[in-house]
């Protein structure tokens, strides 16, 4: 039931079995499929050999395949095979499963990144203890065997560490390296393995300093940057492949003769005709030929209230069947539907957002080179005033140890995670890396209407006007449908304390709406057309009593909490609002001027909404997105930062950088303001870097400050920088 409600339109039962010879063409091959199963309750060499014999056995399946660390099997098999098959067999042997999903597969793969980053950090972390204790001695005045004793122990120590901890920083740079560019992990390793190698050979000559403490505090404080920046990553797949998850895997086809038989989608082809059964999703894109429905199209348009379908009427892959079985015949299938295409779009609209260049990324271009640069040059220089290679080598690695981008590796994470914490006591949850930083050059706001700025759940607006009996009338009928329309009509009814009416044979007329007997006479709820009713501007179900005129139960979306607030806020801090929405004219403009938004824009298709992005952005505006849909996917993707809702669809929260864990919609200025005060920070912390270099780097070159008073230094510098950020915790 929605506000235009229209007469039925009788189908043809013929047409579900109409011929369409050229159905039968060759349907080439079929793609095969991936399943992941946990097997919670093996535990030996045994069990994996009965598993996989059992897997490998099963007609349909090519390739079974298990992991007893991982207590998991992964299968390739026939698109016919189902987890659900796999799991009974596996049952059947004595074995318990349960099936994977992809994202649970890619969250556990980030969460095990994150548990490496942490092991590495706390292994540097007690590795640096013991070889500063060991260094205390040395200081104190140890000297001649015992000196080179707690020296050799450090190395020791030290050795082992660095290969293990240092890994990821010598694997970036040496792939860096390889393509002939330099990235921060090239000075980082270099100053880690200068100073190991200048402390060896201090040890082996028996020098009275050795550098083992300066190469693992390094390796320590730069595996805590680097886990703090993993902490604000994503651990969510791309939107795009939350998209193509959403393709009906397999679609009941009709053949000539009437049968109908299931079959894997990919062996569909134009012309074929389809049954869609009630709850059933399209398969592809096509064209009604029989039957009368509700569908759900909020795919596409974003709304959740369905529109009346009957034959003749063009339907897309992704909608949702409500309430009685279609035929249709396909239009378009595969790679040509309007879900892929719509995937397609964001996938180029995130590899856009992808070349958004860092604060550190800007940073290390200009600062890897220069290192370098300083370095040799400090190298060379004392070598031909000395002609001493173990003092150019010492110079050398004191001036790249106290030139190690620590403090600007801290500058950003810690900045990040601190505003990440505060903003997620207020309820925004941060997803990517660079967020605020993009969040912060915001000056457009454009935001989606239906499940974003209002909660996407309709509200009767003049049942009281009702009389009492109509109302328990309209009640009992509602209490019939699971229609959007008929559950809020129930919830307000209930609510008002009515009691429903005692009727006689209820039935839902699908894609029209619920009729029952009372007192002697037919009473309907539902279309206007249907109902006697006219059409309306707004949304309305129309009740019928007998033979007296229908009545309309009106409706409207209530606000989102806070969204006034929020559009009010970013107003006055000068920002460009705007609506779009999939919604009509009528609705969009009365949401606008209730708001006071001046700019919107309705009847708006995913295709729509990421153009006018794209022209936006074109424009100069950098554009905050706040959507909630699949029809919003694509244009979250394409903005230049973009905000989610936690209730919004898997593919749109995957592709926003933001997700709004509550149901307020005012934290979002404040998010705008701490993004704009944590740049602010970041742009402190690399002058403090910045600061440090330009006092320090000429005490090293001088030769005063030797690796260890470089160590030292660089260690002040990444503290400061880190008490820098965490103001940011206290205030915005």
């Amino acid at each position: 039931m929605t506000a235009a409600m229209r007469p039925q339109i009788s189908a043809c039962p013929a047409c579900a079995a109409a011929p369409a010879a050229e159905a039968l063409a060759d349907h080439g091959a079929v793609r095969e499929a991936d399943l992941a199963l946990s097997l919670p309750t093996i535990h030996c060499a045994a069990c994996i050999s009965t598993v996989e014999k059992v897997l490998n056995g099963t007609p349909g399946v090519h390739k079974a395949r298990v992991n007893l660390t991982l207590k998991r099997a992964q299968i390739v098999a026939e698109p016919e095979i189902t987890a659900p098959d796999l799991i009974a067999r596996l049952e059947s042997a004595g074995y318990e499963a349960h099936e994977l999903d992809a994202t649970a597969l890619h969250a556990t793969q980030t969460d095990r990144a994150g548990r490496d980053l942490l092991m590495r950090m706390a292994v540097a972390g007690f590795a640096m203890m013991n070889v500063m204790l060991l260094s205390v001695a040395v200081w104190s005045g140890a000297e001649g065997a015992t000196r080179d004793m707690f020296h050799w122990i450090s190395a020791a120590i030290a050795l082992p560490v660095i290969v293990f901890s240092a890994k990821p920083f010598f694997v970036n740079a040496w792939g860096a390296l390889r393509v002939g560019r330099l990235n921060m992990d090239v000075p980082i390793s270099l100053a880690i393995a200068l100073a190991v190698v200048t402390s060896l050979w201090e040890t082996s000559l028996s020098g009275e300093h050795a550098y083992f403490d300066a190469a693992v505090a390094l390796t320590f404080f730069l595996l805590t940057g680097r886990y703090l920046d993993h902490r604000t990553r994503a651990i969510a797949r791309s939107a795009a492949e939350e998209l193509a998850a959403l393709e009906v895997p397999r679609a009941r086809r009709i053949w000539p003769d009437g049968s109908e038989t299931e079959v894997p989608v990919a062996e569909l082809r134009l012309g074929d005709l389809i049954r869609v059964r009630p709850g059933g999703r399209m398969p592809v894109d096509g064209e009604i030929t029989a039957g009368t429905s509700e569908l759900d199209r909020s795919l596409l348009t974003g709304e959740t209230l369905p529109i009346y379908a009957e034959p003749g009427q063009a339907v897309s892959a992704g909608e949702v069947n409500l309430t009685g079985p279609l035929t249709i015949r396909a239009t378009a299938v595969g790679r040509d539907t309007s879900l892929h295409r719509m995937a397609d779009l964001v996938a180029v609209a995130e590899s856009g957002r992808s070349r958004y260049t860092s604060l550190a990324d800007k940073a290390a271009k200009l600062y890897a080179p220069g290192v370098h640069i300083l370095s040799a040059l400090a190298f060379v220089g004392w070598y031909l005033a000395t002609f001493d290679p173990r003092t150019a080598l010492n110079i050398a690695a004191a001036v790249l140890i106290i030139t190690c981008p620590c403090a600007l590796g801290l500058a950003v994470p810690a900045v990040t995670t601190a505003a990440s914490g505060r903003l997620f006591r207020r309820g925004l949850l941060i997803k990517d890396a660079t967020a605020l930083e993009r969040l912060a050059e915001v000056d457009t706001v454009v935001f989606d209407k239906t499940g974003t700025l209002t909660a996407g759940t309709p509200e009767p607006t003049n049942l009281e006007s009702l009389p009492a009996s109509d109302q328990s009338v309209a009640l009992a009928l509602a209490e019939g449908s699971g229609h959007p329309l008929s559950v809020a009509l129930t919830a307000a009814a209930r609510a008002a304390g009515i009691v429903p009416a005692q009727i006689e044979n209820l039935s839902e007329v699908p894609g029209f709406g619920t009729q029952a007997v009372w007192n002697g006479q037919t009473v309907r709820l539902g279309r206007a057309g249907w109902t006697g009713g006219e059409d309306l501007d707004r949304t309305a179900a129309w009740l019928r009593i007998g033979d007296a005129p229908a009545q309309p139960v009106t409706f409207t979306d209530r606000l989102r909490p806070g969204a006034a607030e929020a559009v009010a806020a970013l107003k006055v801090k000068g920002m460009r609002v705007m609506v779009m929405s999939g919604d009509t004219e009528g609705a969009v403009a009365r949401l606008a001027h209730r708001l006071g938004i001046d700019t919107w824009q309705a009847n708006c298709l995913p295709q729509e909404k990421s153009g006018r992005i794209a022209a936006l952005t074109k424009a100069g505006a950098k554009v905050l997105m706040v959507g909630d849909g699949l029809n919003d996917t694509a244009a979250l993707a394409a903005a230049h930062v973009s905000i989610s809702p936690a209730s919004a669809l898997d593919a749109a929260r995957a592709a926003s950088d933001i997700v709004l864990l509550g149901t307020d919609l005012s934290p979002l200025s404040e998010a705008i303001h701490t993004a704009r005060t944590a740049t602010k920070r970041i742009r402190q912390n690399f002058s403090i870097a910045t600061w440090y270099n330009i006092i320090a780097v000429p005490l090293a070159v001088a030769g005063l400050a030797t690796p260890l008073i470089a160590a030292l230094a660089m260690s002040t510098s990444s503290i400061i920088v880190s008490l820098n950020a965490l103001r940011l915790r206290s205030r915005p």
